[in-house]
């Protein structure tokens, strides 16, 4: 008894245009970022789990140290741009896949792409304006490590 698979339901992905490949663009793209990934991610958590004290050393204050230090910042900002595009182009490939009806599929990837703008652009503001020891606030309020202002 042969059993076999259907192919995925993307009748809209038939049609070729004469301009750029988008979906061949899209897959280099998960490859390559897949692999800087893979450093990024790896780099990370040996920095942050393995240097020093380990994970009892991790607080607002490893944060506030690591954040201070624009290596750091360029480093958390790709491996959040390019985890967030990456994990947003997977979820346009399923939708393209599953989604049968075109409305459903357009309401769908309109949410794919206002949830990865809004995390990366909340993401990035996060790493970059971060302040651990903001002016005016109470001494009191303020980490051990700040400066009295």
């Amino acid at each position: 008894m042969a059993t076999t698979i259907e192919s995925p339901r993307a009748p809209h992905t038939a049609r070729r245009s004469r301009g750029v490949n988008w979906e061949k663009w899209g897959w280099i793209y998960m490859r390559a970022s897949g692999v800087v990934l893979l450093v990024l991610i790896f780099g990370h958590l040996f920095v942050n789990l393995l240097v020093g004290d380990g994970i009892k050393a991790i607080d607002f204050a490893f944060v506030g140290g690591k954040w201070s230090d624009p290596f750091w910042q360029v480093w958390d900002t790709l491996m959040l741009w390019l985890a967030m595009i990456h994990g947003g182009n997977g979820m346009r490939t399923i939708v393209n896949d599953y989604a049968t009806k075109a409305t459903t599929r357009k309401v769908l990837l309109g949410a794919i792409l206002v949830a990865v703008v809004a995390m990366i652009v909340l993401g990035t503001l996060v790493i970059y304006t971060f302040d651990p020891c903001p002016a005016g606030s109470p001494a009191d309020l303020l980490p051990s490590f700040c400066a009295t202002r």
